[in-house]
């Protein structure tokens, strides 16, 4: 699978460590540019390079991991995603830690936002419970594997998902939809944050 990142701080570059590793490809982009990753690149190997958001957005899978803030600016002028996956590792930080604000979304979810702004995209949100250092390590624990949350409106997205980050040794956790299930897992909903291990 060829697997696009719009976005790459340490979620992006956790989530492209464990695709390498399984034989994914994997394209980069952030706003400052491909030459800003070209170490990053280096890092992954042979199957990873640095592309414009444009190429990132054209991936079989794409994850958008951006600070909330810059979602608008990130997601403008992308082309329609035609049914590809994109999965929406974002929180709705109006203002970051250690001050945090959430911005006021009314009976949006903050996944439903998203999925607003990017035309013919079946939208999954996954990842956005953990802590980065959680999504880098071997999520194969002695007493079982990381559990990650997810929750989308298509089916067959999600099947997806769950497939590969259950490969990667993720226990992925199918909470419905995007708005029921997005509200558990984003900001200030009972899930963000929990780190927990399924037993197997």
């Amino acid at each position: 699978m060829k697997i696009g990142t719009i976005g790459s701080g340490t979620i992006a570059q956790a989530i492209a460590h464990h695709a390498v590793a399984h034989g994914h490809q994997v394209v980069l982009s952030n706003s400052r540019g491909p030459a800003s990753l070209a170490g990053l690149v280096d890092e992954l190997g042979p199957l990873a390079h640095a592309g414009s958001p444009e190429e990132a957005a054209a991936a079989e899978l794409v994850l958008l991991a951006v600070g909330w803030p810059q979602i608008p600016d990130a997601t403008a002028g992308l082309p329609h995603f035609d049914g590809r996956i994109v999965i929406d590792a974002t929180n709705q930080f109006a203002s970051p830690p250690p001050h945090p604000k959430i911005a006021d979304l009314g009976e949006l979810t903050g996944s439903e936002y998203v999925a607003s702004l990017l035309p013919g995209a079946r939208v999954v949100k996954a990842f956005n419970t953990l802590y980065s250092q959680y999504i880098a390590a071997d999520p194969r624990h002695q007493a079982g594997r990381q559990v990650l949350f997810l929750a989308g409106d298509d089916v067959d997205a999600k099947t997806t998902v769950k497939e590969l980050t259950a490969a990667f040794g993720f226990a992925p956790v199918d909470l419905g939809s995007l708005r029921e299930g997005g509200r558990l897992m984003q900001l200030g909903g009972p899930l963000s944050a929990l780190h927990a291990l399924k037993q197997d």
